[in-house]
């Protein structure tokens, strides 16, 4: 059946993303070696893991007279949630290969990286392809949460890799996905497996960003689509006059988001949890924090606002973090807590079970929830054998605590009606910015150099993004440079560490230094939806979060 497309997708087949003058010519790019590396926190054990890969040099882009290539085989794979433009990264991935020799063979991996342990794959031709660019979504070969790690996974990764002859695989994912791509670069160098791995930097929560990686690839378009939302709201608010909208925006561990949505759409109050553990904020001050808002707006004949809320804020609350951490620990697979608790049908039984299991500070935390929420906390474990913060509704929580700590209060004559939202799927497949067209695009063709040099282990890097497309340029970084050691499922484990939202970035202290006039002050701005023609001033607008010039 042929691809049904909407008269805009059909438009925006016709889109040519503007490709870096560095990354035209694919055919005259050498590899020049820079700073060899080293990782920040946990160098031993790291080095101890990744014996052939660690402390690889960083490699710079350089200029050379134009070779001949020999052919080479792809492997290609989607991990880990959507971002969108994924299939420009695909898309520029393949037009390089195809550059550097017509008989350069691309194959996609399905459903993510259990595609690759179990053999799936489709083979991507141009044809195939041409209906996918600057297209939103994964849909192409579809993505998947699988975690290559256990010796099973691994041999038959390896069985894959040798059977299919690969010479590359591009690893497209989050932190978790490009450790798992270095955790695969190591295990096919100890196997003499000729397949060399290459990350892209994908997440649209933009914690998977650093000296090296400006930006991952989805983030700016996921905020462009809350923010349209969020102007949404905040003019209807506007508008009726009698609602408080308490918006949850994606972002498991980070604040990036809501901080990006915040600048381009001035919401009254907008927490940020990395801040509120620096202050090591209670649940009550926060709370607190809010109502003081309210009351005073209510004061102005204000009893509508905007809130947003981070989705891993309530990681960032103290006393909900330790709680969360002990919770994590009991609750880890094949533990006796574990075990017992799964045989408990009752939910009560399963509480007592817990209280009876945590320190005092923890079972006050866990006693002053709604039951809704203790339930929430004790849902099944994501991947990683962590709460599911998504699942949380703390917008729900603070709804709740907010309006009954404005009923304690005398002072407060207003009317507080509130209305909850969480934005999170509605971000992650939107046909992509003209930004991340190109920046995927980018970072495709680069991918395909360095397959193509024969590097394994490295990062597709993009950098320079203030400036025009024309000017960026593009660098390789090992993997492990970029990882610590973590515990998960209670278990140690190399990981790539999440970039927190920095609190003396430009970026935060534009926020702190306007906020207070937001909090009482209508300031709100409507983005509107995301521009795909006409001025490049507004159609190839940066992340604000990224841009030298955020204070003009």
């Amino acid at each position: 059946m042929k691809r049904q497309m909407s008269e805009l997708q059909n438009e925006r087949l016709n889109f040519k993303p503007i490709i870096p003058s560095d990354l035209k010519d694919v055919s005259n790019i050498f590899l020049k070696e820079g700073e060899k590396t080293k990782a920040n926190t946990n160098e031993k054990q790291l080095q101890s893991i990744f014996v052939k890969t660690f402390g690889k040099p960083i490699m710079h882009l350089e200029k050379a007279p134009k070779k001949e290539n020999s052919p080479i085989k792809v492997g290609v794979v989607f991990s880990g949630g959507q971002a969108s433009g994924g299939h420009n990264v695909i898309t520029g991935l393949f037009d390089a290969l195809k550059e550097l020799n017509k008989d350069n063979i691309l194959i996609g991996f399905l459903n993510g990286p259990s595609g690759i342990i179990n053999n799936e794959i489709k083979t991507l031709t141009d044809d195939v392809l041409q209906s996918y660019r600057n297209q939103g979504g994964f849909d192409l070969i579809g993505s998947g949460r699988t975690k290559i790690e256990t010796k099973e996974q691994l041999k038959k990764s390896l069985e894959t890799a040798n059977e299919l002859e690969l010479d590359g695989l591009v690893v497209i994912g989050g932190d978790d996905s490009n450790t798992n791509a270095a955790v695969l670069a190591e295990y096919f160098e100890n196997n003499n497996c000729k397949t060399r791995v290459i990350g892209v930097p994908k997440t649209i929560d933009g914690d998977l960003r650093n000296e090296h990686i400006e930006i991952s690839f989805g983030f700016d378009t996921a905020c462009k689509v809350y923010s349209e939302l969020i102007g949404n709201i905040a003019t209807d608010s506007l508008s009726a006059k009698k609602y408080y909208h308490f918006i949850k925006l994606m972002g498991r561990s980070a604040s990036h988001i809501a901080l990006e949505c915040a600048l381009k759409t001035h919401p009254n109050i907008t927490i940020i949890g990395e801040e509120v553990e620096k202050e090591n904020k209670t649940l009550k001050e926060i709370t607190n924090e809010i109502a003081d808002i309210i009351e005073k707006r209510s004061s102005l004949n204000k009893n509508y606002g905007i809130v947003l809320i981070p989705e891993g804020l309530i990681e960032f609350i103290p006393e909900m973090k330790i709680l969360i951490s002990e919770l994590n620990t009991l609750l880890a697979e094949n533990t006796p807590h574990h075990k017992r608790i799964n045989s408990m049908s009752l939910f009560e039984e399963k509480v007592h079970y817990i209280l009876d299991n945590l320190t005092d500070d923890s079972k006050k935390a866990f006693l002053h929830l709604t039951e809704d929420i203790q339930k929430q906390l004790l849902l099944d474990r994501d991947p990683h054998g962590n709460v599911q913060v998504s699942l949380i509704e703390t917008e729900k929580l603070l709804i709740q605590t907010v309006n009954a700590e404005l009923k304690k209060r005398k002072s407060y004559k207003g009317k507080f009606k509130a209305l909850s939202h969480f934005f999170g799927y509605e971000g992650r497949s939107g046909m992509p910015s003209n930004f991340d067209a190109q920046y995927c695009c980018s970072l495709g063709r680069w991918a395909a150099v360095l397959i193509n040099e024969g590097l394994t282990g490295y990062m597709s890097c993009v950098y320079d993004l203030n400036k025009p497309v024309e000017n960026w340029k593009a660098k390789a970084v090992p993997i492990t440079m970029l990882m610590n050691i973590e515990i998960r499922q209670g278990k140690p484990k190399p990981v790539i560490k999440k970039a927190l939202v920095e609190l003396d970035s430009k970026a935060f202290l534009f926020l702190l230094k306007n906020r207070k006039n937001w909090h009482v002050d209508d300031c709100y701005l409507s983005c509107g939806a995301i521009q795909y023609f006409g001025n490049r001033k507004i159609t190839d607008t940066l992340p604000i979060t990224i841009r030298e010039d955020i204070n003009d």
